[in-house]
């Protein structure tokens, strides 16, 4: 199994204290975190992407150029690229130019993105989004893997003959696709034989079990081996202490916290008790046998083989924070990769020559890997 830390960069007050950072602290907060996820062995870390309040996640590729620069050996993920709201022409050049920038580690996951401000921002409606989704996803593949494309698209002008660059670096770049509550999604998916994502951060488990059925389902209805599926699943909270009592302890100011948030803002809460947050939600609060355990109950309805936490404090100390990163990384992570299958695909880099293209351009000269980067862990 593989392990990663991801952060919407939500800039809301700390739910105990109430004191709120400045943007520039809190861009800050991400770079140590990414630091602290490279240093403690996590596999990637991932950036959302959001365009609206509360979030200051608008342009992870500038974020995540930043982090590659910083880091050497992890993953960069998106958590998730909007496609829907994003010209693919202007998405495949930022993001081909930053899986140069970080020798080949990053990773996208896509999605239509939710929200009604960013929909109106973008004058995306309810009704084509999820086709402007498709068609974006769709076009982005084609132009990551021909050196001249055309295409008629509803949603953007016309390409004739058009040339992209930079060429990039992963021969293709490996794209999951980000599952909230839609079919749609899934298809799509299953569909191009790409990866699965689950959020699994807001419900209990059965909505999301559930998809992953129909995921799987329609991966073997497009003809796709089934020992290829790959899913991905996200937890909706990260807490981990010696003992149960200890983690619950410390971990109900943050969640007494973030209620009286939700119920402040009109949100009806789905788990009204750290009791019941604990116990139906995908959060992992408890000791390290009590993580091992709910993972392995998630893994047997999902077969997930890659899992991201929370990497936000959100209202732990970062001295508490570092240990529950620290205790998991040494005393959870170990088992749940000997137990657990990595996904059906390499970590490291997609290099393998691409299809012969008289236009491409062949790039001799790519940045290379730094001596020092295991291409794998």
């Amino acid at each position: 199994m593989r392990f990663l830390a991801i952060t919407l960069i939500a800039h809301t007050p700390d739910p105990v204290t109430g004191a709120r950072k400045t943007t520039g602290e809190r861009f800050r907060e991400v770079i140590e975190d990414a630091l602290l996820a490279e240093e403690l062995g996590f596999d990637g870390f991932g950036v959302g992407e959001r365009h609206e309040r509360p979030f200051l996640s608008s342009s992870p590729p500038v974020v995540l150029a930043h982090l590659a620069a910083l880091t050497s050996r992890i993953r960069l993920f998106t958590a998730v690229t909007t496609l829907s709201l994003l010209d693919p022409v202007r998405a495949y050049e930022d993001y081909a130019t930053l899986d140069h920038l970080s020798a080949g580690r990053l990773d996208l996951i896509i999605g239509k993105g939710n929200g009604t401000a960013q929909r109106e921002l973008f004058h995306v409606t309810p009704e084509d989004q999820w086709e402007r989704n498709a068609e974006s996803h769709d076009l982005f593949r084609r132009i990551w893997r021909q050196g001249r494309v055309s295409a008629t698209p509803r949603f953007r002008p016309a390409l004739t003959d058009a040339e992209v660059w930079p060429r990039p670096f992963q021969q293709p770049i490996r794209i999951w696709h980000g599952s909230a509550t839609s079919r749609e999604s899934v298809d799509l998916a299953a569909r191009h034989g790409d990866p699965l994502f689950s959020a699994n951060v807001t419900h209990p488990i059965e909505p999301y079990a559930a998809l992953i059925r129909h995921y799987r389902e329609r991966w073997e209805h497009y003809g796709h081996d089934p020992a290829l599926a790959a899913v991905g699943a996200g937890t909706a909270g990260h807490y981990a202490a010696r003992t149960s009592q200890e983690a619950v302890a410390a971990f109900r100011p943050v969640f007494e916290g973030r209620l009286a948030l939700q119920k402040s803002q009109g949100l009806e809460p789905v788990f009204t008790t750290l009791e019941d947050y604990v116990e139906r939600s995908s959060a992992l609060i408890g000791s390290p046998q009590q993580i091992i355990d709910k993972v392995h109950r998630y893994h047997e309805r999902f077969g997930h083989t890659v899992l991201h936490l929370p990497v936000d404090a959100s209202g732990l100390t970062r001295d508490r924070h570092r240990a529950s990163l620290e205790l998991f990384q040494s005393e959870i992570a170990p088992v749940l990769r000997r137990e657990i299958p990595d996904p059906p695909f390499p970590w490291a880099p997609v290099t393998a020559a691409p299809v012969a293209d008289p236009v491409a351009d062949p790039d001799p000269d790519p940045l290379p890997v730094p001596a020092s980067v295991p291409t794998d862990r």
